[in-house]
């Protein structure tokens, strides 16, 4: 969800194919069932409960595993977040994981999710034992409590799933989804982040070839040294709206995927055959910022209202997986 599982899928609970075996029942945090269109009843096999799987492509094996909902997450939350990071934070990031995956699972049954970032990043609890090597049963306890600890729970907008987008770190303050993407999402708003300038992303920089820039853009800027091109406009939020290259205008997506930045708000400077790319945050700064998570839980706010925060008039509604029926929120 970090890159180009950010892709705006915006899901509808309204009318949905629901695959055999899986019945999604939702209701509001205050525990008040919601009248809404009933949906078709799935078919269970008698004496076996409803369980939700989800087809992961592995990509390093070229194989697909059917991989347990709550053993996926647990994969997706310890690979998309640090183990490190306050529980709070790592509950916030379950949700986030919930609600993108149980949409999909609804908008598409029958098609299996990657384990990159083209939709979210899993890793198999062998893989992270691998990763962790002694500190494995610590962080999996702790990952495994986020997990459970918000179980059955998604993030909802006036009674659909959102597309729970997020990233690493803001330049201090989140994008507006129509910023980045130019669609406008009313949940993604640009709210301040000020806990991100403690991340390690916070600033960072990088160094790239002159003639890789000039490939990457297909502009020839000329020699020298100083600013390569200039901002023609910045968004509200100071990332880059317009850049302007040897008379060229991109927009600040454009240079950043181009040129693999770390963010939309950037500096380019020219020294002989170097382009320096000085950078605020790592990743699109749109929805919830992952240090930002962590840095409000590290002051005591819990998932739901981190979760509130960053996706602007949500709330948290409740998700039981049924035999019988299913009725979807207004």
């Amino acid at each position: 969800m970090k890159k180009a599982a950010a892709l705006l899928f915006l899901f509808s609970l309204a009318a949905m194919a629901v695959p055999a075996a899986i019945v999604l029942l939702f209701s509001q945090n205050s525990g008040r069932q919601q009248a809404g269109k009933a949906l078709p009843q799935a078919v269970v096999e008698k004496d076996r409960p409803p369980a939700v799987t989800v087809a992961v492509y592995r990509s390093a094996q070229g194989k697909t595993d059917h991989v347990a909902l709550d053993d996926y997450l647990a994969g997706v939350v310890a690979s998309e977040m640090p183990a490190t990071f306050h529980l709070e934070a790592l509950k916030a990031q379950a949700l986030a994981a919930r609600t993108y995956i149980i949409g999909r699972i609804i908008d598409n049954p029958t098609a299996a999710v990657t384990d990159t970032v083209q939709n979210q990043v899993y890793k198999s609890r062998q893989d992270l034992e691998k990763i962790w090597g002694k500190d494995y049963g610590r962080r999996m306890a702790k990952v495994e409590a986020a997990v459970s600890q918000t179980e059955n729970e998604v993030i909802t907008y006036r009674g659909k799933l959102i597309t729970p987008v997020f990233f690493s770190t803001s330049n201090g303050q989140t994008e507006n989804a129509a910023d980045y993407w130019t669609a406008d999402v009313p949940y993604l708003r640009s709210v301040p982040s000020p806990w991100d300038k403690l991340s390690p992303k916070y600033k960072t920089e990088k160094t790239l070839a002159a003639a890789e820039v000039e490939h990457a853009l297909h502009v020839k800027p000329g020699g020298g040294s100083g600013e390569l091109g200039k901002v023609i406009r910045r968004t509200a939020t100071h990332h880059i709206a317009v850049y302007r290259i040897a008379g060229r205008d991109f927009t600040g997506r454009e240079i950043r995927e181009k040129l693999n930045l770390a963010s939309t708000d950037f500096q380019l400077i020219r020294n002989g055959g170097r382009i320096i790319a000085t950078m605020s945050g790592s990743g699109h700064d749109v929805g919830m910022s992952q240090y930002g998570a962590d840095g409000m839980a590290g002051e005591g706010k819990n998932a739901a209202q981190i979760a509130a925060y960053y996706y602007r008039g949500t709330s948290i509604s409740r998700m039981t997986v049924t035999a019988d029926h299913a009725v979807a929120i207004n």
